[in-house]
């Protein structure tokens, strides 16, 4: 017992109050406060949000309840002096220890605002009856928010603080996870706050991306260009690359290193690329090709057949499944169920239930989930002749 007095003792000597101690000690102890170091990240598509910070907790020690003690008490409003290091006001770290971070991997937008790829410290202002205020400041390196300078402020974000679950330790996470957003926020005790980032030019990243790839190792597989192709295509962007990327899809991704392929995928592909640039007639020349390659299935046609149902053009959806039946004339499930749907369409009921009735009698085992639905069309036919 004396031992363990005589150590304390030391300790208090050696380490002074409020010291750092878990990152940027000389060695390596507890965080302070037993604030344990915390980080959190999330994609937004190619670009990543990193947050780390301390996490203090509300019982502290456990024994000792601070709920109702945490804002306007244990975190003071507006900015204040703690007494430590240059700064005369500051705002709260928005953790424990040293500065709490947030980092981009990327450019992003941020209340309307654009925000450069890098480290900012992350800094909240209370207020009791007003919004906060997030705060990112260049200045990141340091301890707590004693070396705020506020001139190195590089957005500041007003914001109404949202009553939440009781949350024990201070939190960060990500919701409203969306292809191009995201929010971040800051829960502990009853209060959270969040701040939403924008990441517009998602897509643009991407493409820059797919760009790199396909100059080295995936740019030997012809599939790799025709995804591309596709990728563009479904999002609308650089047309006039992907009609390139799908072209070469079909013959040559690397000159005398590997080769493309002609079949009804990477055709369909370039149709698609055509479509997305307005060149319907083209796009409609290169699938009347790709329907008749050899080696295309009875199912491919009547998927690109569906795909014209969907887009309003019967009577070429129509013609396409008349074709498939030519084409394969001993399937008769895809090739019937095309008809079904064509002349149901163009409101030839005789012909529709004649072929509904095919269908029925060829359900493949993997199709059988459809039956309850074939039934139901075919019924409503009957019921409205």
């Amino acid at each position: 017992m004396k031992r363990a007095l005589v150590v304390s003792a030391l300790l208090s000597t050696l380490v002074p109050a409020g010291a750092p101690a878990q990152i940027h000690s000389e060695l390596a102890l507890p965080p302070n406060g037993n604030n344990q170091r915390a980080e959190v990240s999330q994609w937004i598509g190619l670009v990543k949000i990193t947050i780390a910070y301390h996490s203090p907790r509300v019982h502290f020690p456990p024994s000792r309840d601070r709920t109702g003690h945490i804002y306007g008490e244990l975190v003071q409003y507006g900015l204040f002096d703690d007494g430590f290091g240059p700064s005369k006001a500051t705002p709260w770290r928005a953790g424990a220890n040293e500065t709490t971070t947030i980092s981009f991997s990327h450019d992003v937008n941020i209340d309307g605002k654009e925000v450069k790829a890098g480290t900012y410290a992350l800094f909240v202002e209370l207020q009791k009856d007003a919004p906060w205020t997030w705060i990112l400041n260049s200045k990141f390196e340091g301890w707590g928010s004693f070396q705020y300078d506020s001139t190195k402020d590089v957005l500041r974000v007003a914001v109404t603080p949202q009553t939440a679950p009781f949350t024990e330790f201070l939190t960060y996470g990500f919701d409203d996870r969306l292809p191009s957003s995201a929010v971040a926020y800051l829960q502990w005790e009853n209060e959270r706050i969040g701040l939403k980032i924008d990441v517009p030019n998602v897509n643009d990243l991407y493409i820059a991306q797919i760009r790199k790839d396909l100059e080295a190792w995936p740019g030997f597989n012809y599939q790799n260009w025709a995804q591309a192709a596709l990728f563009a295509a479904s999002n609308n962007i650089d047309l006039d690359e992907a009609l390139v990327w799908a072209n070469k899809a079909i013959h040559e991704p690397f000159r005398g290193a590997t080769v493309g392929v002609e079949d009804f995928s990477t055709l369909q592909v370039k149709a698609s690329v055509l479509h997305a640039m307005g060149r319907d007639a083209d796009a409609d020349t290169t699938m009347d090709r790709a329907v008749r390659l050899a080696g295309t299935s009875a199912r491919g046609v009547y998927q690109y057949g569906a795909s014209l149902l969907a887009a309003g053009r019967t009577p070429r959806a129509l013609s396409m499944f008349k074709l498939n039946r030519e084409l394969h004339p001993s399937d008769r499930f895809w090739t019937s169920l095309g008809l079904a749907r064509g002349y149901t369409a163009t409101g030839d009921k005789k012909s529709a239930i004649a072929n509904w009735e095919v269908v029925l009698q060829n359900v493949p085992r993997a199709q059988s989930a459809s039956v309850p639905f074939f039934e139901k069309a075919l019924q409503a036919l009957r019921e409205n002749r």
